[in-house]
């Protein structure tokens, strides 16, 4: 990068604290310097400020506090080498245009200028706890932020795609020449949001700055790393985040120096256009700034540049087909063919078999004039029989590889289902169908990816598709009398019938202290993983992220200590974990990554626990959000009295049994309340209190301690006369 390359970038820093520090003036004039201002959902203030700086931003006299920190910098590069910047100096005015423009968009956001129309805005934190799985065990193997405008709608479609189909998460923000890439996408009916994971942040170039804001979040909320530590936070995400700029169009100044602030978080960029090529060592893998003017090379230099690792399993199928595709939907309006919700019956079953019993890669369709019926499109039934053998097949992993049929197909772009067993819900698209897609591509995509995902324990397979309502009929009975014995077998197991429980170290790519103990009887905190999913993932891949514990002497029957399990956490910790005990939160309960589905946190003065679920954005009877809660809990720490669970471990025998179980709950909101209803009132009744899902207060009824306590009063709640937790 030349002297005069860096003098942009410091000019593009200054440009953009120039217009913050007028902006900020206007503000402090009209409202005063007391005025709070909050991003929503967040317990981190202005996330990138008070994670390299630790000062939290809550008004705007903080926010001239957090403005002159840019300002210091700034002046500190033009007094080091005055007139010949060097490379080092490029990377500061980054991080101080960072700052500038974090200030900046939080000025519009008071305003109520940011996330307006079907832009995104501030990304909150539960968006990182949603995705958090996905990004640890590589479904999104990478993020991009696609910045500007390609030079037509073609490209600009091609490009998103190609990103698309090998899973990576696309953001986007900023304006081309007069257009900006959301608007090429759009023009062409691509379809936009989280599932689909192409996300539009806004239609500025700063905008792109929440990719950075939601990025350091990864090292606050899973890396543990405290508000203030600078070089630790780059680190991590250097090290840890797989993110990478891709600048389409000519940069202007500004530009450029966020650009300058990516690289300075270990996020290389890459432009379109015909730029020097930047080495910087210690910082990025590779190239930190390279061109390429070749729209077909761009993603995979991208991809290159970032070191990213990706695995395309793409059956032989005539669409487009990744995980990024499996949160599209199929419309009415769009649909060519449907199959079961309450239209026609369907289901969808898989089941072992003996490897002399089936031919591999065999697919049959059953049913008269099959063909022809396809052909007129409409609403038709559908059983799905899929029968697979292999020598380390096991019926208990039945299950596991029936609730991968969804995914598969929700992958194929243009093709959606939903539901399980026999409550599916699919359809073929008309697109989908223009492109040469068949029912028969279902058995194509099954044998493809059951070999694909599962070939360590399934040697053959074969898919048969019946179209005929008697024969639907007949079969769907035969798999009921299978689901009923499947979850019978299933209900056996508890964490005393077995000697072996399984860790999960997927989030130790972002949590790297963080281990989850998967019992039968305890599913991962995530709500992913149960025992009998990390028993099959370990059989796949004995060297992964979930391997076998071996429980050892019991040491502690009502907290639920073995000696086996706390040998194993302290090796897998790292040494930071002596001990755990799997059936309380008062006392060296389970860490926690970042990804949980709930926070149950203590209530001392109801002598009980309330379950806050995240997405919430309610206050809760403690006096914090979810958000608030959740930070209090991450990063791989034990935090007594908190922890992160999911949410069917609620209904769990062994959910905080050593505590007293269920009967601790006092609070919950009527989201998990929903949700559980059923499971937990048959759990109720088996310890003796069949109404105790009424005696639970939620957000309807309460948000603070006082009526809290006032109504578990006038219902009789349990733990009200219960031993005390604090001992």
């Amino acid at each position: 990068m030349s002297s005069e390359l860096y003098k942009l970038i410091i000019q593009g820093a200054e440009s953009i604290f120039g217009k913050t520090s007028v902006a900020l003036k206007e503000a402090c004039g009209s409202k005063g310097r007391d005025q709070a201002f909050e991003f929503p959902d967040t317990a981190y203030y202005l996330p990138v400020i008070y994670a390299l700086t630790g000062q939290p931003v809550r008004t705007l006299g903080d926010m001239e506090a957090a403005l002159d920190r840019a300002r210091t910098m700034l002046s500190e590069i033009a007094g080091r080498h005055p007139g010949e910047p060097t490379l080092g100096d490029a990377a500061e005015a980054g991080i101080a245009s960072l700052f500038s423009v974090e200030l900046l968009l939080a000025l519009g956001a008071m305003r109520g200028q940011e996330g307006k129309g079907d832009s995104q805005g501030f990304i909150p934190d539960t968006i990182m706890r949603t995705l958090g799985v996905q990004l640890v065990d590589g479904t999104i193997p990478g993020i991009a932020v696609l910045v500007g405008a390609a030079p037509d709608d073609e490209t600009a479609v091609k490009t998103v795609r190609e990103l698309q189909e090998k899973g990576i998460l696309t953001l986007i923000a900023g304006r081309g020449a007069g257009s900006n890439i959301a608007e090429q996408l759009r023009r062409s009916g691509v379809e936009f949001g989280w599932e689909s994971r192409i996300v539009e942040l806004g239609p500025e170039a700063a905008h792109a700055f929440y990719a950075v804001s939601w990025a350091i979040r990864a090292s606050l909320i899973y890396g543990g790393i405290k508000p203030g530590s600078m070089n630790e936070h780059l680190a991590f995400q250097r090290e840890r985040v797989p993110a990478f700029v891709i600048a389409l169009g000519a940069p202007d100044a500004e530009l450029l120096a966020l650009g300058a602030g990516a690289i300075a978080f270990g996020f290389p960029v890459i432009s379109d256009q015909d730029v020097p090529t930047v080495i910087a060592g210690g910082v990025c893998p590779n190239e930190a700034l390279v061109g390429v003017t070749d729209y077909d090379k761009l993603v995979r230099r991208a991809i290159e540049v970032r070191n990213l690792k990706i695995v395309v399993s793409k059956p032989p199928v005539p669409v487009p087909y990744g995980p990024a595709f499996e949160g599209e939907r199929v419309r009415k309006e769009n649909t060519f063919l449907e199959f079961g919700g309450q239209r026609s019956p369907a289901f969808e079953w898989l089941r072992t078999r003996g490897v002399d019993e089936i031919e591999d890669n065999r697919i049959v369709v059953v049913g008269r004039d099959w063909e022809a019926r396809l052909k007129k499109g409409g609403i038709l039934p559908l059983g799905i029989l899929v029968e697979v053998a292999g020598r380390k097949m096991q019926t208990d992993f039945e299950g596991v590889i029936e609730r991968k049929l969804h995914s598969f197909i929700n992958e194929a772009h243009g093709v959606w289902h939903m539901g399980q067993r026999d409550i599916i819900w699919t359809r073929i698209g008309k697109e989908a169908d223009r492109e040469g897609f068949t029912l028969e591509h279902f058995g194509v995509i099954y044998t493809a990816m059951i070999h694909n995902r599962f070939g360590a324990i399934v040697d053959k397979v074969q898919v048969t598709l019946y179209l005929d309502e008697e024969d639907v009929l007949s079969v769907r009975n035969e798999a009921r009398a299978a689901y009923l014995e499947r979850d019978r077998r299933l209900g056996d197991l508890t964490d005393e019938s077995v000697d072996t429980f399984f860790s999960c170290l997927l989030c130790q790519s972002f949590a790297p202290n963080h281990v989850c103990v998967i019992s039968p009887e305890r599913l991962g905190l995530c709500g992913a993983y149960n025992w009998l999913d990390a028993k099959a993932a370990f059989e796949i891949d004995p060297t992964g992220g979930n391997q076998p514990i071996l429980k050892g002497e019991l040491l502690d029957e009502r907290y639920g200590r073995y000696s086996g399990i706390d040998g194993y956490l302290k090796k897998a910790s790292r040494d930071t974990i002596e001990t755990l005990n799997m059936y309380t939160i008062m006392e060296n309960p389970m860490t926690s990554c970042g990804c949980f589905e709930c926070v149950i946190a203590i209530v001392p003065e109801a002598n009980g626990i309330m379950i806050v679920n995240r997405g919430f954005e309610g206050m809760t009877p403690v006096g914090m959000k979810f958000s608030t809660l959740a930070a209090s809990v991450g990063g791989g720490v034990q935090t007594p009295g908190f922890m992160g669970i999911g949410i069917n471990f609620i209904t769990s025998p062994k959910f905080i049994r050593g505590d007293g179980g269920i009967r601790r709950i006092v609070w919950m909101t009527t989201e998990i309340k929903e949700r559980i209803r059923d499971a937990f009132i048959k759990r109720a009744g088996e310890e003796g209190t069949p109404d105790l899902l009424e005696k639970i207060a939620d957000e309807t009824i309460c948000e603070e301690v006082e009526p809290l306590m006032e109504y578990l009063g006038r219902v009789s709640h349990p733990a009200l006369v219960m031993p005390s937790l604090l001992g």
